[in-house]
């Protein structure tokens, strides 16, 4: 019995054993623990990394003062991402704990090692491990009464030239209009005063009391109220006839083309708090701008300066004892475009009291010369900072400034009767010269139609490719397409491009030839021979298909940054060249014949190739409805401007007809000798 019972003690007191090993081993250790601390000084979570403080450590600076100093220091020097990584541990020195650790800073990457002492202590009955502080453990060779100092060294941002080096997008001077509390005069006069200036700048006068009302403002200060366009020498000379209110220059961003290039250039604006989250080291700053929309944002990262920076450390007596890090100021890059800014203010100033697009290019080379859509706004006014009346007014304007239409597709009506006419011409289906007899203004192809009939305005019995093409007729080319078949027709869509990206660094909406791909339905088949149906067009796209007929039946490939490389195709082949050649003669008589719906068009001295298109857009055929105008064209002797423009709501205004003028009108502007 008495072996047994101390067999029994022998085996309880194992059983101790075993726990208190297995207990001590669940214990933190000195390198855990400063793991932990690590992912607190990564979160930038002060009050946490406070914690991990050794009680000697927080008897030399107080949780509060801890914080405060040490977020308001990586504030300033931009601390974005932070890694460290513990190295090994000396076994005999195991509360000694190596690390290396870089973070990135407005001055570039911060790269230190140091060695961190652990102490162990008690603290609510418990033991643990805990961090004996240095400053030099937030910044190498920081110490207690040391200050950061960062100094920056601006640099500029690329611009955005056109083909000849005019300027769409520079670093300028605007005007800072504001107030000098001291000169406002006091009571009425001073009320009246702020009220009068409210009124001219567009600014709430409860703004402009705000602004005045602001911690940092002295009756001597100058209290900017709204910076506006240097050249607006009308409303600055307004503004500064009152009494206490004056200008002074600021550095901005400034678009000389204004509203012509607005939806095209863009804007930029000063960087939100959600974007400097989203690009944590990339060097931007609170203060930083970066593009909004348009080129500015497509080419951000290429346009986009680097200020140089430094980061240094001085001690209590001012005296500079370290350089933490330091980088050269960078500039952006400038970006020159095949856009001519000519071309582009032309097409504006035909187009800039309707709603539309145009797109222009050589069709020899490829380079797109313009991009414009209308309504526009004026993209200095977002850069200089728009006041929230100007806003409202922008985005609740019916016709939509803010919308950019040249990136969009739309229904484009007769001008995509000539694709059709080239389609049927490769694959034999039509003979050109052969008169097609047709009967009246209406035409079905079998009764299963219903109550739908095509309808065409002339009223010829017969007519031949030329004229079908000169005198639009929707008939022909409805016939034309079901004599191609739907999957021959969808089939050769994508030989042109539809349903394809375009290859140019501008988001465009692609074209589609319907909302399946397929042209199965007969009566779908029909009304896309002329441009109805489902079939839907970018204007510039457009703009790149009638570049076949100049090029003996190849696409041009589009180029929107100037080069020197030479052009080349983007779809080589799309027609024949007999076929190319044989519609670019007909689309001449579009313009030149007396009958052609162009030959409002007509320029003498400048021949001139084209077709015009008026889509419907109708809820049931024969309502009234909103119609669109469109007309294509180009120059065909040396071929050099081909232009795609679109007019929205012509219904009242004769359909393609609103358009040809406006195009005449570029060509004699820019071509006429």
């Amino acid at each position: 019995m008495r072996f047994r019972h101390y067999s029994a003690l022998a085996v309880l007191f194992v059983s101790v054993l075993i726990m208190l090993a297995g207990c001590g081993s669940n214990q933190p250790t000195a390198e855990s623990r400063f793991q932990a601390y690590i992912k607190a000084w990564q979160n930038k979570n002060f009050t946490a990394m406070y914690g991990f403080l050794s009680k000697s450590s927080q008897k030399t600076i107080s949780k509060s003062a801890f914080v405060t100093r040490y977020q308001r220091i990586y504030n300033g020097i931009s601390a974005g991402t932070m890694t460290a990584t513990v190295q090994k541990v000396d076994q005999q020195k195991k509360n000694a704990i190596p690390f290396k650790a870089t973070i990135s800073t407005i001055a570039g990457p911060v790269r230190f090692s140091q060695s961190v002492q652990m102490a162990q202590e008690t603290r609510n009955n418990q033991q643990n491990w805990y961090v004996d502080w240095q400053p030099s453990l937030i910044l190498p060779g920081l110490k207690t009464g040391d200050t950061v100092n960062v100094e920056t060294v601006p640099s500029k941002r690329g611009e955005i030239l056109d083909r000849n080096g005019q300027p769409l997008a520079i670093d300028g001077t605007a005007a800072s209009v504001g107030v000098v509390p001291s000169q406002l005069g006091t009571g009425s006069g001073r009320a009246q005063t702020i009220s009068k200036l409210s009124q001219i700048l567009g600014v709430p006068a409860q703004q402009i009391s705000d602004a005045m009302a602001a911690s940092w403002v002295k009756a001597d200060s100058f209290v900017p109220v709204r910076t506006v366009d240097a050249g607006n020498v009308s409303l600055i000379r307004q503004a500064t006839s009152l009494p206490g209110v004056v200008r002074t220059s600021v550095q901005s961003r400034v678009y000389p083309d204004g509203q012509a290039s607005g939806h095209l250039t863009g804007y930029v604006g000063p960087i939100t708090a959600d974007q400097l989250k989203k690009n944590p080291n990339a060097g931007y700053s609170d203060t930083s701008v970066i593009g909004l929309t348009g080129l500015e944002q497509l080419f951000e990262n290429q346009l986009r300066q680097h200020d140089g920076a430094t980061i240094a450390l001085l001690n209590k007596s001012g005296k500079q004892t370290g350089v933490i890090a330091k980088t050269a100021p960078k500039n952006g890059q400038n970006i020159q475009l095949t856009i001519d800014r000519n071309v582009q203010d032309a097409l504006y100033q035909e187009m800039k009291n309707s709603a539309g697009s145009a797109a222009a290019i050589n069709p020899k080379t490829g380079d797109i010369l313009g991009l414009v859509s209308t309504p526009s706004y004026d993209p200095n006014s977002f850069a200089f900072g728009i006041s929230a009346g100007d806003y409202t007014k922008l985005s609740h304007d019916p016709m939509k400034p803010l919308e950019n239409r040249f990136s969009a597709a739309s229904a484009p009506g007769s001008v995509f009767k000539p694709v059709t006419a080239a389609m049927a011409l490769d694959h034999k289906a039509i003979n050109p010269a052969q008169s097609v007899a047709i009967s009246g203004l209406k035409w079905q192809n079998d009764k299963s139609w219903g109550n739908f009939y095509v309808t065409r305005l002339d009223s010829s019995p017969s007519v031949n490719l030329e004229q079908a093409l000169y005198l639009s007729d929707n008939i022909y080319f409805a016939q034309t397409a079901l004599k191609i078949g739907g999957p021959t027709f969808a089939a050769d869509a994508k030989k042109f491009g539809f349903g394809e990206t375009l290859p140019i660094p501008y988001p465009m909406q692609s074209s589609t030839l319907s909302n399946s791909g397929n042209l199965n339905d007969p009566l779908l088949l029909a009304n896309s021979g002329y441009g109805q149906g489902q079939v839907s067009v970018n204007p510039l796209h457009l703009s790149l298909i009638y570049s076949a007929f100049v090029n003996n039946g190849s696409i041009i490939k589009p180029r929107l940054i100037k080069t020197d490389v030479p052009p080349e195709m983007w779809k080589k082949n799309v027609m024949l060249p007999a076929t190319a050649q044989l519609l670019n003669q007909d689309l001449i008589q579009v313009v030149n014949n007396p009958a052609g719906t162009a030959h409002d068009a007509q320029i003498n001295g400048l021949t001139l190739a084209g077709k015009t298109g008026t889509p419907e857009f109708k809820m049931k055929q024969g309502q009234a409805g909103r119609e669109n105008g469109w007309f294509v064209a180009y120059n065909t002797d040396n071929p050099r401007l081909l232009v795609t423009m679109v007019v929205e709501n012509t219904q009242n205004q004769g359909g393609s007809h609103a358009v040809t003028p406006k195009v005449r009108n570029v060509f004699q502007r820019l071509l006429k000798p």
